[in-house]
């Protein structure tokens, strides 16, 4: 879009301010808020490079090796993400930027540049990856006490939830209200949502997104989250993508369904001419089962991502692969051998979108730069066999230290300002001291 069409796009929506935002490490928002006239008549804009360096808790790292003058980076704005803001008091737009030094190099610890390094890596071998993912979410009362435990939402029949109603028409038209609002706010806001269905927990909906290259649906998915967690305030309700939120239910996924397309002739590398399997695709699937525990990190960020991989109850304990086998960590469902992909069933709902699928499609990238085979398919129920994955956050950051591979795909200084962060958010959650302590052991032992 050229900066006559954007004037003539802000006169057509009326638009007063706009929202120069970035995804930061955690994929919350950040950035400013200025004036339209302003955006279009100010040539550079800036934002201090420790933008990248913050918590989840709301710290910056003060580490100097990893931020030693906190410089000042440029934004540029991707007009492909320039949207009006449904939401908004007063008519505003909201785009997404990447973000530059001053030599005019990228940000290398920015994570939409992460995943465009990880896509380079794959234009290199004449290869454009295809993902679409599968987001849920609960729906839940306003909770403004921390320390309570969270319960479903009133819905429409002024009844709570208090059963799991999985692919119930019924239990999805008690939050029509809230329902009609996100896909209000998605059709304005030019998100590809394909299918809404009420998933395993009480009060638990899903998404489905349309396929496309990974970045436009990773910044799909970062205004998504924005759009459900809006839509449900205005309807008195909260609504929440963290991994585990309620100790009895089913955790919260985001399944990443992962093809591959040769660039020239936009052919399913994961198909031969006669539509059977390639050695790519078991490559593939190779590198999934090799590389996801030490990358795991990015695909179970905090210390709750752990509670959902729990046997049992819909979330992966290992990394087995079959066949339209949903008790496994990767499952290939039926499909053409033009749709032939993968589905990686590990990731929680709690992600940065951009690192969990660069870490994803860097997994795949080595297995098969390095023809690696899988095990063999699993048909069973894989919550028979033995639990595989890393059972908790420091165990993951022990692995993610040792990666070569990690480090030579994402970037060396951004995987020491990564995997700091998640020490500092660790160090801070186990000075909490919890309820379970309080009335286990505070007149018993």
């Amino acid at each position: 879009m050229k900066q006559t069409d954007i004037s003539e796009w802000f006169k057509e929506h009326d638009i007063e301010e706009i929202e120069v935002i970035v995804p930061d490490m955690a994929g919350v928002a950040r950035g400013k808020m200025l004036p339209a006239e302003k955006f279009l008549n100010q040539s550079t804009m800036r934002l201090p490079e420790s933008v990248f360096i913050q918590t989840v808790t709301g710290e910056f790292l003060n580490e100097p090796v990893i931020n030693p003058a906190d410089r000042d980076i440029l934004v540029r704005p991707d007009l492909d993400t320039l949207r009006w803001l449904p939401w908004a008091k007063d008519p505003s737009a909201t785009v997404i930027n990447d973000c530059y030094y001053e030599d005019g190099s990228a940000v290398d610890i920015s994570p939409r540049q992460v995943l465009k390094n990880v896509l380079e890596a794959y234009r290199e071998l004449n290869m454009i990856p295809i993902v679409a993912p599968e987001l849920e979410f609960y729906l839940v009362k306003r909770n403004t006490d921390p320390s309570l435990p969270l319960e479903p939402p009133v819905g429409r029949s002024g009844r709570q939830e208090t059963v799991r109603q999985p692919f119930s028409i019924d239990a999805l038209d008690e939050f029509e209200p809230i329902i009609a609002e996100i896909h209000n706010y998605s059709e304005a806001m030019d998100i590809k949502i394909d299918t809404l269905e009420h998933e395993m927990g009480t009060a638990q909906l899903e998404i489905n997104f349309e396929h496309g290259e990974p970045l436009h649906i990773c910044d799909q998915v970062f205004m998504f989250k924005r759009i459900v967690r809006e839509a449900a305030m205005r309807h008195n309700v909260y609504a929440t993508f963290m991994a585990k939120p309620m100790q009895h239910e089913p955790g919260n996924a985001m399944h990443w369904h992962i093809s591959v397309l040769n660039s020239q002739s936009k052919n399913n590398v994961f198909s031969d001419a006669d539509g059977e399997e390639t050695e790519l695709f078991k490559f593939f699937i190779g590198g999934l089962q090799t590389y996801i525990p030490e990358s795991i990190l990015f695909n179970a960020p905090y210390v709750n991502s752990y509670r959902r991989f729990t046997r049992w109850q819909n979330a992966p304990i290992n990394l087995q692969w079959g066949y339209d086998n949903r008790t496994t960590g990767l499952r290939v469902p039926s499909s053409k051998p033009e749709n032939r992909r993968i589905e990686n069933r590990i990731a929680g709902a709690d992600v940065n979108p951009y690192l969990s699928i660069a870490a994803s499609l860097a997994c795949g990238y080595l297995g098969m730069q390095e023809n690696i085979q899988p095990g063999a398919s699993e048909d069973s129920n894989a919550y028979n066999l033995p639990f595989k994955l890393p059972k908790n956050l420091t165990s993951a950051i022990e692995l993610l230290e040792k990666s070569e591979a990690m480090q030579m795909l994402m970037g060396e200084r951004f995987l020491q300002i990564y995997i700091a962060i998640k020490k500092y958010e660790y160090h801070k959650y186990f000075e909490v001291i919890s309820p379970w302590e309080r009335e286990y052991l505070l007149l018993s032992v």
